[in-house]
């Protein structure tokens, strides 16, 4: 609920609750308190099949932010469902893709978003793609031909190096935000 939206359904004012430390919206008749928390993303480093090294699926953006770059299948998760769940309903809805969850590669925290995102390896669990609503085009790409200027934000950067650096393991810890990373719009480092 956005605050314009709290604040007219009472009478909210922004104040830092008993036995908090931040700022918060809070009805002054009730006490009920809006907790503003950070947005969960979900996705998928999608392989074509289960090989190592095999190609890997990407989305053309059809929507802003940074319409017309490519993008790992993710989004925002929906209410009332797990993460894997997110990861294979993204997956769908971004490139008809049916796919099946391997591991979760890597946790990004995203501060100027207040995102977390939990980016998961998988596979396709039966052929086909194609672009759904949200990609105008969407495609496999081996490794090395991957266009990496054309990414559209540096967490795909991280989850496609982490995806190539863990190859045919099956069993490692989930990455984090490659170290001074915080997202920024910028030239990721180590590309």
């Amino acid at each position: 609920m956005t605050e314009d939206a709290v604040q007219q359904k009472g009478n909210f004012k922004r104040i830092v609750p008993e036995g908090d430390t931040f700022e918060r919206l809070v009805c002054v008749d009730c006490g009920f308190i809006n907790y503003e928390n950070p947005k969960i993303v979900v996705g998928s480093v999608v392989h074509e099949d289960t090989r190592p090294g095999g190609k890997i699926l990407l989305c053309r953006r059809a929507i802003n932010p940074r319409k017309g770059f490519w993008t790992l299948p993710a989004g925002f998760m929906e209410q009332h469902e797990t993460a894997m769940e997110g990861a294979m309903r993204e997956a769908w809805e971004e490139a008809t893709a049916k796919i099946a969850i391997d591991a979760l590669l890597a946790v990004y925290s995203i501060p100027r978003l207040s995102q977390v995102q939990l980016i998961y390896r998988a596979h396709l669990a039966t052929p086909g793609i194609a672009a759904g609503p949200e990609s105008e085009e969407v495609a496999f790409f081996a490794f090395e031909e991957i266009p990496w200027k054309e990414l559209a934000f540096p967490s795909v950067h991280w989850a496609l190096g982490h995806d190539r650096e863990v190859g045919g393991r099956t069993g490692f810890p989930p990455f984090v935000n490659p170290p001074g990373e915080l997202g920024d719009l910028k030239e990721p480092a180590g590309l």
